[in-house]
């Protein structure tokens, strides 16, 4: 199971300003990256070491106002379905709202976790009213302020506690393969590419029952590998996700990424990358996950001299600094480069897994340091004296030194260009740290 934490409830209950709080205020929770939204209604964040996606149901809520109600309820139940906790928000400054009372009737038909919290316990008077929404027949209330942030601890101390006690899956026998995440926007083309994939060449081994009823992992033999394609493209067919085919495509995709090694995003050639493209792109490089992006529907596009060579500068200009993405335009429709493509990402999926031996990164690492040391700060001059490769599953370097404090985000940024002309790491995200020796 995802470790989502979904926030639900009616609107104006605070559910966007505690998703602020839990993953835009502290900077050791969520980096911030040019060309990411202001408006994204999901993120990663951590607590007492376990880290978690959080999902803003409200933010997909349809400006229509006689859809309004209809919408969050869709969402309510979407959440329900795809989150590993939900934390249902209400109002201590207004009585027990009638749709309070149907949000809560649905959550207790479920079995999903579920977090009552009470926001807006501005002061000791507005706590003395929290104790009424025991009626809505939760076992325990979470008393908090989102707006400044008091009680937000014992909240998050509980959702840890329901996320580290999620059972890991058991190891199959498909374990050892590469896992290859298809995400994207709805209507980009990833049934049309997972269907031209297997259509083509026939080599389904077998189908593993994803966790959600219409979600297939399938086995797919490509260059003598076989890999785990996982499919985020079947939408459900019924009328509770008719307003919100985005929302549900989202949440789908932030369970894939978190189960794959190597997110392959899909575009759409005739769209441009747009806002949610760059939220899941950002969302796989926070995860550490191999990204590789396919622009499909190419032959729609009318061409010409170098017209992908500009189409690729908008894409890099989008999500730089992280510009060292294989980028192919594709025709799931014709066929055209799919099969590139997936060389592409199975050679992302090797370097994913490049190790250099601890040797071989000090003899490069080291002359370069010493030849372009740290800038000085404060009169403070930084040393650094050994590197290693940390045993993860994403790529990440520690660096010792003697005043990891003063080393500066750019040159970090220097180390890492630096390794990715050296090493093979295209599509790959690299994680520097500076420690004390």
């Amino acid at each position: 199971m995802s470790r989502i934490v979904a926030i639900v409830g009616r609107p104006n209950v605070g559910k966007s300003t505690l998703f602020n709080r839990l993953t835009g205020e502290r900077k050791a929770i969520v980096d911030d990256f040019s060309g990411v939204t202001r408006d994204r209604h999901y993120g990663r964040s951590d607590w007492n070491g376990i880290e978690f996606t959080v999902v803003d149901t409200g933010g997909f809520v349809p400006r229509s106002a006689d859809l309004f109600e209809t919408a969050i309820r869709e969402q309510v139940h979407i959440a329900i379905e795809e989150a590993a906790v939900l934390i249902f928000m209400v109002d201590v400054q207004s009585d027990i709202h009638p749709l309070d009372q149907e949000f809560a009737t649905l959550l207790h038909r479920n079995k999903k976790p579920v977090l009552l919290c009470v926001n807006k316990v501005d002061n000791e008077k507005l706590r003395l009213e929290a104790p009424a929404f025991y009626a809505l027949g939760f076992e325990n209330i979470y008393e908090l302020s989102a707006t400044n942030g008091s009680g937000t601890g014992e909240l998050l101390d509980a959702v840890a506690e329901v996320l580290v006690n999620i059972p890991v899956p058991e190891i199959d026998e498909t374990s050892e393969y590469p896992r290859i995440a298809i995400v994207g926007r709805p209507n980009v083309g990833k049934s049309s590419l997972i269907n031209a994939l297997l259509g083509y060449e026939r080599n389904i081994v077998t189908n593993i029952a994803g966790t959600t009823r219409d979600s297939i992992d399938t086995i797919y033999k490509s260059y003598g590998k076989e890999v785990i394609l996982i499919d985020t493209a079947g939408i459900r067919r019924k009328s509770k996700v008719h307003e919100n085919i985005e929302f549900y495509s989202v949440m789908r995709s932030l369970r894939s990424l978190e189960n794959a090694d190597v997110v392959a995003i899909i575009l759409d050639a005739t769209l441009g990358i747009e806002a949610q493209d760059l939220n899941l792109f950002w969302m796989a490089h926070r995860l550490g996950k191999g990204i590789v992006i396919l622009v499909n529907k190419w032959d729609l596009v009318e061409k010409e001299t170098n017209t992908h060579l500009k189409f690729t500068e908008i894409i890099n200009e989008r999500i730089s600094p992280f510009v060292d993405v294989p980028i192919i335009y594709i025709s799931a429709l014709n066929k055209q480069r799919i099969f590139q493509a997936m060389e592409t990402i199975l050679s992302v999926h090797e370097n994913l897994n490049t190790k250099i031996p601890t040797h071989k990164l000090n003899d490069f690492l080291l002359p370069l340091i010493e030849s372009n040391p740290p800038p000085s700060r404060k009169g403070k001059f930084v040393k650094i004296k050994f590197a290693t490769q940390l045993p993860s599953r994403r790529v990440a370097f520690a660096l010792f030194c003697n005043l990891p404090q003063y080393v500066a985000d750019s040159y970090s940024r220097f180390l890492e260009n630096k390794l990715r002309e050296n090493f093979s790491f295209s599509g790959v995200p690299i994680s520097i740290f500076f420690r004390k020796k």
